[in-house]
């Protein structure tokens, strides 16, 4: 009964503080929505934005609250490991897809897709650096070239309909 009592103690705590994941699974489920991680990429830097200029407000104050500085801090860390994630566990891993280079058309999308997706990632990880706004324009500049690599004619406006 004690050692029964023990286990299930031990598994409550090693559930209770193990990481959760939320990325898409790896099943081949055919299951995506690529244009809403997009538009998730696009609320997490709208968000890194926000906790950038409220910190750089913290900072200034007469009389800092670190409570609410650390908040916010954390806060874009948090978004700018969401926008890795999703460029590296939802497109890279999965959305991808190889292409030959004897295939030059096939090629030439791949690695503009590889090449922006990975623009993304460093960016993202230099906005935990610094409170620095041009890493936000840098990510939105990543952003939209991925999208236009990825999507091309296929891109639809936020409403549903087909963009030109």
């Amino acid at each position: 009964m004690k050692q029964s009592f023990l286990l299930l103690s031990a598994l409550f705590v090693a559930f209770s503080f193990s990481k959760t994941s939320f990325a898409h699974c790896e099943v081949p489920c055919g299951i995506y929505h690529d244009e809403l991680r997009v538009e998730m990429i696009k609320e997490h830097i709208q968000t890194i934005e926000k906790a950038m200029n409220q910190i750089r407000e913290l900072q200034q104050a007469d009389t800092i609250n670190y409570n609410q500085l650390v908040r916010w801090i954390n806060t874009k860390e948090h978004h700018a490991n969401m926008i890795q994630e999703i460029a590296e566990q939802y497109f890279l891993t999965q959305r991808v897809k190889f292409a030959d280079p004897s295939e030059k058309e096939k090629y030439d999308k791949y690695l503009a897709q590889l090449t922006t997706l990975h623009q993304l990632i460093v960016y993202s990880m230099k906005s935990k650096q610094s409170t620095d706004l041009v890493q936000v324009k840098n990510m939105q500049n990543a952003l939209e070239a991925f999208e236009e690599a990825y999507f091309g004619e296929h891109r639809h406006n936020e409403d549903g309909t087909h963009k030109e």
